[in-house]
């Protein structure tokens, strides 16, 4: 932590931010204000559209033409950035002030080479010689642990990893040793696993390079183990700020309780512990309430005092700079237990549905893939696998990108046909069976909610056409006024007003356009639905609401559930068993308890150990896996994890990288994937633990 009484790199004070439209003005940031010191890492966090980003543009300067600071001051070392010149805003941005986006691809030339693109920033910058700069980048790449330096300067970003792409990102940032570096979501199109590198990395290089941080994200676990500070926006204001600790732990506006809510910590289960949804939606700029933000949607809310005026932030007696906009913050007794919602007896799993025996799924491809010719060679994409998914269970399956989770996916809804081995679905066979030559009940039966609501739904076509649409393929037989009857119902199925209907895709937001495409998912009755990342394009609060919606929908359905995730936290809480992928093989399977607790796959112990947890109260044991996935198209000899596992020195000889492991019964339907003796995978301790009382 750093003296509270440095002078702040960043001042932020009072700012407002509007966009001119020919709608007219749209204020998106709302008297905020916030302070990062010298070396402190400052964390933003908040639901989409709440003005976090906004705030990070202000910062840089950079609102285009129809943004405009209309108040307030934004001060780097003391000056104030609104006063400057054009050329000296240019000698900051890069050099004193750098940003870090989402989609490192966005900050990248895919036609210039990486080592050009890095030695360019101590040129332009400093006046630095090529001979100068390209000596500095390499030491930066090695910096950012990518192994083979002088290979990955010689590399064309296309050809690095979605990981390798970011940490090039970043030592771009940190070339000219800037104050000041602003974090935009850098995380979030990443693996878990690659996740918890590159955010050690960050917090390793802070200290290194002495740099300040704003670090923003809605993922409250990743803010936890970053910053030392956090600020709390909603709809264009700050509405908490504090000491990282101390927000998390005694917590002082409704919203940012909601939130903690709304997030599946550890103890948090769908039957026992349902998670608490934030009722209502969040206000469009030009639909905000009057007085608090946050009032139509608080437990709290108490008419004519919230709704009087607007309210100021307030400091928290006896606090490190801890401030609340919250007029009841103290009458709100906060230590309360709350709600535990609708308790829900475990559904009854029924018979299986969904059998996989032995499936394997190859590709050939040319050895040039971009301009075929040379030998063939073959990508192992799925290897052996075997499972069963009854009627009324959530089937979590698991692991990184390159795993073989979308070839799974593909196969078993008929956009590819497998190599060897069998699929039945309700005692059919079906993994010879193309989509297309599928009888229309058995695509009824089976069908998929995807990652992305946006890219899944007609943008010309109304809500209620879309259902309808689906229900004319699957639905054979009903009458147009049936379809409209039945699509309605769809729509009260999952929690959307009938009058959405007319409503077309641009008027929803991103929660409502994916309980469009689960109602689609159920027109025609399916007893079997595949959800492909179904979650981790919505913020938190409107997670926890689809998958609440989804969990009610299974049990009046009783359908089976094949949940994709990269996320174990979603996963602990709804899943009732976990299969593990790693490189197409399937290297653990049980009982969400059982591969949530040790003995544990190496895999499955590193992939744990990734996953931020937003509470203070929990420790975990930090497993930092090295090194990229290998290639399905080349992978290693033996155990398809040898090569990363941090656990191989454990078993004699080199039977790793002799073998692939059987799979091994641990008891009660608990399998594992691996060459460790049996005493040594019960001497595992587990990965999260109470911390020790401060």
């Amino acid at each position: 932590m750093t003296d509270k009484h440095d002078s702040p790199i960043l001042e932020i004070d009072t700012l407002s931010i509007s966009f001119f439209t020919r709608a007219g003005e749209i204020p998106a940031v709302m008297d905020f204000s916030a302070a990062v010191r010298p070396g402190e890492a400052m964390g933003l966090v908040g639901e989409s559209g709440c003005g976090k980003s906004t705030v990070a543009l202000g910062v840089m300067q950079d609102l285009g033409v129809n943004g405009r600071v209309t108040g307030g001051t934004i001060r780097f070392k003391g000056r104030d950035l609104a006063a400057m010149s054009a050329a000296e805003l240019q000698k900051i941005r890069g050099r004193e002030i750098a940003m870090i986006y989402q989609e490192p691809m966005a900050s990248l030339n895919p036609a210039m080479r990486v080592g050009r693109q890095l030695a360019e920033v101590p040129m332009l910058h400093e006046g630095a010689s090529k001979a100068d700069a390209t000596a500095r980048a390499r030491r930066v790449v090695a910096d950012v642990r990518l192994p083979d330096p002088d290979r990955i300067l010689q590399a064309y970003p296309h050809q690095l990893s979605g990981g390798q792409q970011q940490r090039i990102v970043i030592a771009m940032a940190l070339m000219a040793k800037p104050s000041l570096l602003i974090l935009d979501e850098p995380t979030t199109a990443l693996d878990v696993t690659v996740e918890a590198g590159i955010i050690r990395l960050v917090k390793d290089l802070g200290r290194e390079y002495g740099t300040s941080m704003l670090f923003i994200s809605h993922n409250l676990g990743l803010i936890l183990e970053t910053c030392d500070r956090i600020c709390v926006m909603y709809s264009g204001e700050a509405v908490e700020t504090g000491a990282i600790r101390q927000v998390f732990r005694s917590m002082r506006h409704p919203y940012t309780q909601a939130l903690f809510r709304s997030i599946p910590l550890p103890g948090a289960d769908k039957n026992e512990r349902p998670l608490k949804t934030i009722p209502g939606n969040f206000p469009l700029p030009y639909e905000r309430p009057a007085g608090c933000n946050f009032g139509p949607r608080c437990d709290y809310f108490r008419p004519g005092l919230c709704d009087a005026r607007d309210v100021p932030m307030e400091t928290i007696p006896r606090s490190d700079a801890h401030a609340t906009r919250c007029l009841r913050h103290r009458e709100i007794d906060w230590d309360a237990v709350p709600d535990a919602g609708v308790r829900h007896d475990p559904t009854p799993i029924g018979d299986v549905v969904l059998r996989m025996e032995d499936v394997r799924k190859y590709y050939e491809v040319a050895a040039h893939a971009l301009f075929g010719g040379g030998a063939t060679r073959v990508v192992k994409a799925n290897e052996s696998l075997s499972f069963e998914a009854r009627e009324s269970e959530t089937l979590a399956i698991v692991g990184e990108s390159g795993c073989g989770k979308s070839t799974f996916a593909k196969v078993l809804m008929g956009l590819e046909t497998a190599s060897s081995g069998k699929v039945l679905l309700n005692n059919r066979e079906i993994q010879d069976t193309p989509v297309q030559a599928r009888d229309r009940q058995t695509v009824a039966q089976m069908q998929m909610v995807f990652q992305n609501p946006f890219d899944t739904l007609n943008p010309s076509m109304t809500v209620g056409r879309q259902i309808t649409r689906a229900l004319e393929i699957l639905g054979a037989g009903m009458s147009e006024r049936a379809r409209r009857d039945r699509m309605l119902a769809l729509l009260d199925l999952v929690k959307l007003p009938r009058e959405f209907a007319d409503r077309m895709p641009r008027q929803l937001s991103g929660g409502q356009k994916q309980r469009v495409g689960i109602a689609r998912a159920f027109a025609g009755g399916a007893n079997v639905v595949v959800a492909d990342e179904p979650v981790s394009a919505l913020d938190v609060s409107v997670q926890a609401a689809v998958t609440d919606l989804l969990m009610e929908i299974q049990r009046a359905n009783h359908t089976t559930l094949l949940f994709i995730s990269h996320d174990l936290s979603i996963v602990r809480y709804l899943a009732d068993r976990v299969l593990v992928m790693y490189l197409g093989h399937v290297v653990e399977i049980g009982t969400t308890g059982q591969v949530f607790a040790p003995p544990y796959h190496p895999y499955t112990e590193a992939l744990l150990s990734a996953v931020p947890i937003a509470d203070p109260s929990v420790e975990k044991t930090e497993i930092v896996l090295e090194g990229d996935i290998p290639s399905a198209m080349d992978p290693p000899p033996g155990c398809p994890f040898q090569t990363r596992c941090h656990w191989k020195a454990e078993v004699p000889g080199d039977l790793c990288e002799r073998e692939v492991p059987p799979m091994r019964d641990m008891g009660g339907g608990h399998q594992l994937k691996c060459h460790l003796a049996e005493a040594q995978l019960r001497r595992m301790v587990p990965v999260f633990r109470l911390a020790a009382a401060e």
